[in-house]
């Protein structure tokens, strides 16, 4: 039996050795909100995305001024004649007995190179519209970093509300506990009906089963920020509750709204499109304009037995105009002034809904600030009702029902005070979003 004994607690040590080591190791990680934006920030793939994309526009502004160097080409070519070829020279001193030359193959090699002078300007409009789709390329990038950094506070403060849930929670399930444990001796000594009994110990199993979820959802959030972040999954991530402080000052709306059409690189990044869109009608116009190029080449050749020709160098200007560009032209150029004028519009609606945006976020920070007053009020008062509902039940002057529903509705404005404060945090910063200043204002964040 002691045998047996020794090989099950064996057994069990060892699987429990296993499944130590499957598990992975939990680290937990105490963080702040600039820690966290600035992680975010450097492992996000939308901003390594955007990165490749500046690059792609980079590239397109250096192959634009690649376009003024010379074109340089170099072909040749071996040929052989299975064939006698016949062959008449129209000279003076051709055809007079020489028989005619026995031709079988032939080589040659040409060298050319073209350097454009002039092309209408095309070639300085094409670098010209590279370099405005450049910069809004980057401006793109400078707006999805803002968004990076808003939904990094927006995790944060959805991990730290999650947290102090948990936290609140439980430790009204602690006094619940224990407030089973008083009841249960009052009932056991016949002070108290089984039926209240009963309700303190579902209101317990209600907050315990309340905790489960707080607990579950604190693990999403967790996860998620870990994610978000570029940390392992498993990561226990603490927010630092001191990063999500509240806005100590605001401007008038009219501020914001004059900072949005400003500083927003959606404005920017349009107005940099619609430069390139007006670039895009003088190119079309400059195909009606005829290019200028100075041409230089070498030749050599070699027909054995007949021919041989070296050092055959050219120099020469060449002129090319289509003619086609007539009648083709005119609906290149009505295109992109069709693309202008759809940036324009784009324009004006983008100015009218930054405008909307920018009141929807201040209205939601006032209405976020006026909840944390009402917040304090109703925690006052749902503390205040408790203590004489408490002391009324002491007194026989109020049910156990009374009790708990004073218990229930104490516990739900603390947890409505701790999410408005979070929730304050994430309005004021949305409202610097929509005005184009968030970037501006985490580089100030310690």
């Amino acid at each position: 039996m002691k045998h047996r004994l020794r090989l099950k607690i064996g057994f069990l040590s060892l699987a429990f050795l296993v499944a130590v080591q499957i598990v992975p190791a939990q680290e937990t990680k105490k963080i702040t909100l600039k820690e966290a934006i600035d992680l975010s920030i450097s492992n996000s793939h939308l901003l390594k995305n955007n990165k490749a994309k500046i690059d792609e526009a980079t590239a397109a502004v250096r192959e634009a001024n690649e376009r003024r160097l010379p074109d340089v080409s170099v072909s040749g070519s071996y040929l052989y004649l299975p064939v006698k070829p016949n062959i008449n020279l129209k000279t003076d001193s051709a055809g007079k007995g020489s028989g005619g030359a026995s031709v079988s193959q032939a080589m040659y090699g040409i060298a050319n190179v073209s350097l454009p002078i002039y092309t209408g300007g095309k070639l300085k409009y094409g670098i010209e519209s590279a370099k405005y789709l450049e910069q809004a390329a980057r401006l793109d990038g400078d707006e999805n970093k803002e968004a990076i950094i808003f939904n990094t506070i927006n995790a944060f403060s959805n991990l730290y509300k999650a947290g102090a849930t948990v936290n609140l929670v439980r430790e009204n399930l602690e006094q619940s506990n224990q407030r089973v444990k008083d009841f249960a001796n009052l009932e056991k000594n016949g002070l108290l009906a089984r039926n209240d009994l009963l309700k303190v110990e579902l209101q317990s199993s209600n907050i315990e089963l309340a905790l489960l979820d707080a607990e579950s959802n604190l693990k999403l959030a967790s996860v998620n920020m870990a994610l978000m972040l570029g940390l392992p999954e498993q990561t226990i991530l603490v927010p630092d509750s001191a990063s999500l402080q509240p806005a100590t000052s605001v401007k008038r709306i009219e501020e914001y709204e004059q900072l949005a059409l400003m500083e927003r690189e959606d404005v920017g990044a349009l107005e940099f499109r619609k430069k390139a869109a007006a670039v895009g009608i003088k190119s079309a116009n400059a195909d009606n304009l005829p290019s200028l190029a100075l041409t230089a080449g070498y030749v050599a050749a070699n027909i054995p037995d007949f021919l041989t020709i070296t050092n055959a160098v050219n120099i020469g200007v060449g002129v090319k105009y289509n003619i086609s560009s007539l009648w083709k032209t005119k609906s290149k150029v009505t295109q992109a002034e069709a693309r202008v004028q759809q940036i324009t519009a784009n324009q004006q609606m983008l100015n009218d809904n930054i405008r909307l945006q920018v009141n929807q976020a201040y209205q939601a920070y006032l209405l976020s600030q006026k909840k944390i007053s009402v917040y304090q009020k109703a925690i006052e008062q749902a503390t205040e009702n408790y203590r004489i509902t408490k002391n009324k039940y002491d007194n026989a002057l109020a049910t156990t029902t009374d009790l708990l529903d004073a218990d229930v509705a104490q516990l739900q404005t603390k947890l409505n005070l701790t999410n408005a404060v979070a929730d304050a945090v994430v309005a004021y910063n949305k409202l610097l979003q929509t005005a184009g200043i968030l970037n501006q204002n985490n580089n100030e964040r310690k």
